[in-house]
This record gives structure tokens, C-alpha cells and sequence, in this order.
């Protein structure tokens, strides 16, 4: 008995640093061990209970006279069930595995009944599951599916640049060139930097990545001769009055038409938070562009509608970090 104690002790300490510290050792596995080991201990407590209490009326009942009323296995085998199911908070999915791997429907049911108890035990201490506990831990923007957005705001009042933060950084494709393209890349660390087609304006002309940008510059630095910082860089079809500037002009010019996302995912400045999040959510978005009649406006990414979420929740939101 004291050996399957000092296993499960064992697994489960080893189990707490080799998932913190990031080691590929599992998760499921280790978790049923230690649960098969409880399970085991309390189903050989219950067979000595059972042997020791036999002419008791209960027992009686219950058992037959030249048969083992207790089964340990069964115990170890609802125990590992149980442990994995208040780690994971699997429901069905966890039964059907246990099916599997047992292959008899006998003790469906109680497999059932523990994996539910297991799941409620665990959601009235936290309601977070062991992954979605890590996922928060380090940061990750990861919006939860199973948390309904009940607050009534608009696009609007989550939306960057806010009246005190300084200006959105945006390609300028009228007079965009390859040190305006290598500032923007050494000063920020953005994802993305949405295009106008002139800073007057604001029209919302498309998206660039920092990848296509970082593409661009470096097919100018090792693979374009003659370009400087003021070679012009095109990611649409020039103007005539751009055309005009080109011919009078000295300095190369560099085409990257087609490298541009000409039709980001873009939303009015009054659409409600409700849908904005339900478009994060289902289709995965990282940023969104907000636009009033065709003018950029603003930007939100998955950060502000998670900071947004905790403000509503009334959550500081400058403990949320992200990497």
C-alpha cells in the first residue's frame, strides 16, 4: 500500500514541474496515474473494510458470500477518470476515451458520475481548466468562447489611437517610400500597419504586414541596385499625377503591386462590441479596422477587446499581460 502512496506523491510532484517548466512529459497520462493510485488505495481500504465487516447486514445484502464484494481496479479505474476530468475539465469526451481504453460499458455510468462530480468540485474552486489557467499565466490574448459579452458599447469606445495616445502609424501610399518603410519598421513593433491613399483623406486603401514590409526591404537592400531611402515604393497603380512626378524624378522607383491586402477585415465605427467579439472569436481575427464611410479611423486588436472585457468586468486591465 505504501508503495502505490509514494508513487502517486512521486508522479504528482514530478507531474506540477515537468508541465510548469514546459518539458514535454504529458499531461494526461501522469494525471490518470495519480488518480489510478488514489482510486487503487481507497478501493483496497474498501475491500478490508468489506473482509473486516462481512456478517454486517449491509455487506450481506450486497455481496455474495464466496466472492470479493470490492474490485481495487475499479476504484483506480473511476479514481483516474475523476482526477483527469477536474484537470482537463473534459466531460463526454473523457467517458468516451475511458470507454475506449476499457472496453466495456458496464461502468459507464459510474465513470459518468465521476467525472461530472469531479467537474463541479473544480469549477467551485476555479473556474478555469488547467490549460486555459496556462494560457492566461503566459499571457497569451485568447478569448473564451464559453464567456458571453453583455456590455452595451460600440467600436468606438475601444478603438486606438484614443484622444490621448499618439497617432496611428499608417503606410502612406501617396508619398510612402523605403526609409519611411525602414522607420516604420525600426520604431514599432507592430503586426500590421493599415494603408491610406493619402494622409489628407484617410481613405482605407488595404494592409500591410511587418512581413511584407520586411520582404520589400530586403529585396530593395540585396536584390534592387541604385535604390536609396528615397526610392518610391508602389503597392498600387500610380496616379497620373504620381507618373508625372516618376518621370521628372532621379531616384528608382520600386513596384510591389499585389503585395498589399487590398480589402482587410473592416467595420463601422458604431458596430456594437457584442459582434466585434463574436468576429474575434469564430473567425480568428488579430486586428479589425474601424472606418466611417470609407476614412480610417482607428484599430482594434484582440489585446484592446481583452482589456475592454476586463474594464467591463471591472478588472484593472493594466494587470493583463501579454507576450
Amino acid at each position: 500500500m505504501w508503495q502505490v502512496g509514494l508513487a502517486m506523491l512521486a508522479k504528482a510532484v514530478l507531474c506540477i514541474f515537468t508541465f510548469g517548466i514546459k518539458v514535454p512529459a504529458g499531461l494526461f497520462i501522469p494525471s490518470m496515474f495519480v488518480g489510478a493510485c488514489m482510486g487503487r488505495i481507497l478501493g483496497v481500504c474498501m475491500e478490508q473494510f468489506a473482509f473486516t465487516f462481512r456478517d454486517s447486514e449491509f455487506f450481506q445484502l450486497f455481496c455474495s458470500p464466496n466472492e470479493s464484494c470490492v474490485t481495487p481496479g475499479l476504484y483506480a479505474m473511476i479514481g483516474a477518470a475523476a482526477t483527469l476530468g477536474g484537470v482537463t475539465r473534459m466531460t463526454v469526451s473523457l467517458v468516451v476515451i475511458m470507454f475506449e481504453l476499457t472496453g466495456g460499458l458496464t461502468y459507464i455510468v459510474p465513470i459518468m458520475i465521476a467525472v461530472m462530480i469531479s467537474k463541479w468540485v473544480g469549477d467551485a474552486i476555479i473556474s478555469d481548466g488547467i490549460y486555459d489557467g496556462h494560457i492566461h499565466l503566459y499571457g497569451y490574448p485568447f478569448l473564451d468562447s464559453k464567456r458571453e459579452f453583455t456590455h452595451n458599447t460600440l467600436a468606438c469606445d475601444v478603438m486606438r489611437p484614443r484622444r490621448n495616445d499618439a497617432p496611428l502609424s499608417i503606410v502612406d501610399l501617396s508619398t510612402v517610400a523605403v526609409g519611411v518603410l525602414q522607420d516604420l519598421v525600426s520604431e514599432t513593433d507592430y503586426f500590421g500597419f493599415p494603408c491610406v491613399l493619402d494622409s489628407t483623406s484617410q481613405l482605407l486603401a488595404g494592409f500591410l504586414t511587418r512581413k511584407d514590409i520586411t520582404f520589400v526591404l530586403d529585396q530593395v537592400t540585396h536584390r534592387r541596385e541604385g535604390t536609396t531611402r528615397e526610392s518610391r515604393v508602389f503597392f498600387i497603380d500610380s496616379t497620373r499625377r504620381v507618373n508625372q512626378q516618376l518621370l521628372e524624378s532621379t531616384v528608382p522607383s520600386v513596384n510591389f503591386r499585389g503585395l498589399m491586402d487590398p480589402s482587410p477585415f473592416q467595420i463601422s465605427d458604431q458596430t456594437p462590441m457584442e459582434t466585434v467579439v463574436e468576429m474575434f472569436r469564430k473567425m480568428g481575427l488579430r486586428q479589425v479596422l474601424v472606418s466611417h464611410n470609407g476614412r480610417l479611423l482607428g484599430i482594434i486588436t484582440k489585446k484592446d477587446v481583452l482589456r475592454h472585457i476586463a474594464e467591463r468586468d471591472r478588472k484593472d486591465p493594466t494587470t493583463i499581460r501579454f507576450n
